[in-house]
Formats: C-alpha cells, structure tokens, sequence
C-alpha cells in the first residue's frame, strides 16, 4: 500500500513513547528551530484502526510536539510509514529513544516490561531484542518497583540511578518517607547503601519464620539519626540468609499452588506486562463464557508475589498471556456494539424457499471452546487410550487387521514395527520366546505353527504396528476407523486422569460434560475442599449418567 510522505498533525495519535520527560528548554529550542527550518528527520508512524486518528507515533515526539506548538495540529509533518505489531511497535520505540541522549532509567524500565510481556515473561529473549545484557534487562526492570514520586525525581535527574535501584528494594512509603531527606541533604550512594540495604531486610514485613531470628546476632535495630524516622526498627543484617529464606517461602508458597492452577509464578518487579487479572464484566472483562474458557487454557493460574509492598501474596486467576486477553476483551466489546447497532435496525423479512442457516445476527459471535487445555501429560494420556482402543477393535476382526498392516506397510512404516512388541506378542501365542538376532530359529518357530496361531501373530503384527505409529499417523487410522472413544472410556473409571487435571481444570471439565448443572449449589462448595476430595466427589455425582461423556481434548 502506497503511503503519503507527510501526515497532518491531528491525525497522528500518540503515547506509545517510553519517554515521558520533556525537558523545557530542549523543547523550548526544538520548537523555535522546527518554527524557522521545519523538520527535516521524519517521525515514524505506523497505521491504526481508530475512529479519531489514522496513524501512531512510534517514534519522533519531540520533533511532534515542537512542530504542534511551533505550526498547530492542521501542519504536515514529514514521516516514515511502517506497518507493525504491536511487539514491534513498542520495541521499536524503546531502541528509538535509548539510542538518544537523556532518556530516563526508568522511562527505559516502563517500556522494556512491556517487551518482557510480548515475550511472556522470557527474560532472555526479551535481553536478546532489546541487544542489552541480562544483568542490564533485571536492574531496569526492578526500577518497576519505585513509587512514582522516586520516578519523577530518577526523570527529572533529581536523584541518580543508583539511589533508584537501592529504593527499589523497600516498600514504597518507604521510599517516599526517604526521599525527601535523600534530595535535601544531597547523600551521596555510597552513604546509603548500607543503611537502605538493612531497611529491606525487615523483620517486622518477612514472610519467613522468625523463631531463629530472635536471638540470632543478626538480628539488630537500625541506629542512623538520618533515617531514625523512616525506617522501622528491627532489622536482619545478614542480607544473604534473609533472601535465602524468603525466596524459600516464595517457593513453597508456589508448590502448595500446583493443584489449583495450570501456571504458578514467582512476579518480580519488571514482570507488569507479563500478566493481567481475568475480568468477566467491565471495559477489561472476556465475558462470562469466554472467561469459564479461560480457566481450562494452559496460561490460566496464579501469581506469588515477589514485590516488597506486597511480598508473599497470592493473586488468583491470572492470566500470562496478556496479547490473547486484549483480543479476548476487544471481541467481547465489539460483539456488544454490534448487537446494540442490529437491535436498533429492523429485521429483514426472510425470503420463502430461503434459509437463514449460516447466518448470524449483527453482533452474535461463536461460543467460545470450553476445553481442557492440551498439556503434555494429557497429550500422553489420550494418546495411549488411542492406542489402547484400536489394539482392542483391531483384534476382533483379523480381515481389518490384516487390511490395516498392509497398508501400513505400503507406506513405509512397517519399521515402526518393534521387534520387542512384536516378541511379546509372539511369546503370548507361543508361550515361547523368539531370537532377535537368529532368523533361521524363527522361521522353524513360525514354520512349525497351526494356522489358527498364526492368524493370532498376524493381529499382533498388526498390534505391534498400532504401538509404534507417530501420533500423527496414529490420528489418521483412528479416523478411517471411526473409533469410538465412548466404548473405551468412562470418567467414573479414569480417576487417573483427573488427578493430572488442576482444580480450575477440573471446573471446565464438569462445565463441558455437565456435572456443574448436575451439582447445582453444591458445586461451589466442593471446589473449597483438597483436590483428592473435588476428585472423589466428581466421580460420584448423584443422578448424573457418565454413559458417553467423553473430554473433547481426549478426542482425535
């Protein structure tokens, strides 16, 4: 697509721009030499779908907003139109502004947890676009955890990097009640290290047990007439012993979460962007169904806070991977503007002979899969009771056992035939072993035997085919064979099963099979109780039939 060289100001929406400090004077000279000379440096743009502007500022602010106040929002400034992702967008502008004087610490903290979001939560990845060091991506981000008043001051050069990175280890009225005295009595970092390193180890707000710490030498109160105010007393000064412990709570605080949730992190400060709270209603909320959906995906669970202001809180029904939630919620608010927009038109009368099958209504969406999300071990599962079956209906019929190994065979995968499959089947028919390595002892063996055993290691061969096919092969032949999962399985007798699920797992398998319907009331109430005790109780629900209810991630 063809794109102009020049866009009119009142067109271009900003606040993609990791710098939120301008400084006065620069401004000042950018918009008096942009009122003389113009711009001769395009910004860079990208399109948008917006119902006020046509295009995104991703990088060129400055030179924006001096042309604004030098010409008004009607001037044409030069720009370079390019067309990106979200993800790229933000990269783009972040490298933009670092590669320029002056830019905040901070500023550049804001926007990398945003490519650290894009990269869902992978640290290293998120080092390797942003061409930093990991050791530079983690300082960064743990400037997330400064209060705002300590990012302005870091902005506005009030403070230097290092009292930043040192505060953002206290809570943030901490940081607040230090502030002030860091500014006026102009401290310099080494002057604070050790007394702010004290203050973030605090006895009083650690999540650990502290019955050794009441007689350990360790344990002492913080004696600096500076701070005397701000700090709480009672402090551990082995810094290395505190963080030991409270990252083994941490820990252990995540484990006792592995029953409840699909995913279950540690967040550290910079980890904003690497998850959002699932909301049913509201301008953030996926809707009721979409949201009982959400519950079964691979990226639902919980987040174990690893932050001072909130150390060692749990945050429940988490969702890590915040792209698919905002398109979650834009299809939601979409499908609510579109049904208001078709209920105020009249319906159209419906042809005869013609058929509305098809079509939908302004606004009507498909439902959203209400499904256990695929994980390994379940992929595993199903994969074997796949197997399972087929060896089982394959066994009663020798005609379709022998129609299926030859043309298994005719496609090459005889090989996946075993030779230690095939010997235990062998030895079953035989009750004798066969030679992997002798062939003229199993040609006598298969020599000597009737025909009725031997139709029996022809279905074994065709067995031992079944258990060596790749899942994708597998899928295709329980296709052709229009296996039927329903003979096979029963949830009543697949306890196994819904011992590798979670609870929040647990709950959209008893929504897509019907057993919350069938609890009614009782079904919440039991979700408050062990998983053991949930499993139990799903596997004996009063009144409801199991006959046929088969999970559709079991199915092929």
């Amino acid at each position: 697509m063809q794109y102009p060289s020049a866009v009119a100001l009142r067109k271009i929406r900003t606040g993609r721009n990791p710098r939120t400090y301008f400084d006065s004077v620069e401004m000042a000279e950018i918009t008096e030499s942009i009122r003389a000379g113009g711009v001769y440096q395009p910004i860079l743009i990208r399109p948008i779908e917006d119902e006020e502007f046509e295009f995104e500022l991703i990088a060129g602010e400055r030179r924006f907003r001096g042309a604004q106040d030098a010409h008004g929002v009607d001037w044409e400034i030069p720009v370079l139109v390019k067309e990106m992702t979200d993800e790229e967008a933000d990269r783009a502008a972040l490298i933009e502004n670092a590669q320029r004087a002056n830019m905040s610490p901070s500023e550049e903290a804001a926007a990398a947890s945003k490519i650290v979001g894009h990269c869902k939560g992978d640290r290293d990845e998120a080092a390797r676009l942003l061409g930093w060091s990991r050791s530079t991506l983690d300082k960064r981000l743990a400037l997330m955890n400064c209060s705002p008043d300590v990012q302005v001051a870091l902005n506005e050069r009030k403070i230097q990097l290092g009292h930043a990175e040192l505060l953002a280890t206290l809570a943030k009225p901490t940081q607040d009640k230090l502030l002030p005295v860091i500014i006026s009595e102009k401290k310099a970092v080494s002057e604070l290290k050790k007394t702010i390193e004290a203050a973030a180890c605090s006895l009083e707000r650690a999540i650990f047990d502290k019955t050794d710490c009441a007689a350990c030498t360790y344990n002492s109160s913080l004696q600096t007439e500076m701070f005397g105010e701000a700090i709480a007393t009672g402090n551990c000064t082995n810094r290395t012993c505190y963080t030991e412990k409270t990252e083994k709570k941490l820990e252990g605080i995540a484990y006792g979460l592995r029953d409840e949730y699909q995913v279950v992190r540690i967040v550290r400060p910079g980890d904003n962007h690497t998850r959002v709270q699932l909301v049913v209603e509201g301008p953030t909320g996926v809707g009721e169904e979409q949201a009982k959906a959400c519950h079964g995906c691979g990226n639902f669970g919980a987040a174990v806070s690893g932050l001072p202001d909130s150390l060692g809180r749990v945050f429940g029904g988490q969702c890590f991977d915040t792209a698919c939630n905002q398109k979650k919620v834009a299809a939601r608010l979409k499908a609510e503007r579109d049904a208001k927009v078709g209920a105020s038109k009249p319906s159209a009368s419906v042809k005869p002979g013609s058929t509305d099958k098809g079509q939908k209504a302004a606004g009507a969406t498909e439902k959203p899969v209400t499904s256990i999300s695929e994980s390994e071990r379940v992929k595993a599962y199903r994969t074997g009771i796949w197997r399972l079956a087929l060896r089982r209906e394959v066994a009663r019929d020798p005609l379709v056992a022998n129609s299926y190994l030859v043309a298994i065979s005719l496609t090459g995968l005889a090989r996946e035939i075993k030779a230690d499959a095939m010997g235990r089947v062998f030895e079953k028919v035989m009750i004798d072993k066969a030679s992997s390595s002798d062939l003229a002892k199993n040609l006598s063996l298969v020599a000597d035997l009737p025909d009725d055993r031997r139709q029996n290691l022809t279905l074994g061969l065709t067995v031992a085919a079944i258990e060596g096919l790749d899942v994708s092969h597998l899928v295709a032949l329980c296709k052709f064979h229009k296996l039927d999962l329903r003979q096979h399985w029963n949830l009543q007798k697949s306890k196994d099963f819904l011992d590798m699920l979670t609870k929040s797992e647990m709950k959209v398998l008893a929504d897509e099979l019907g057993i919350r319907k069938a609890m009614g009331d009782k079904f919440a109430k039991l979700f408050n109780q062990s998983k053991a005790e949930v499993v139990e109780a799903l596997l004996k629900v009063e009144g409801f039939d199991y006959t046929g209810k088969v999970p559709k991630v079991l199915c092929f």
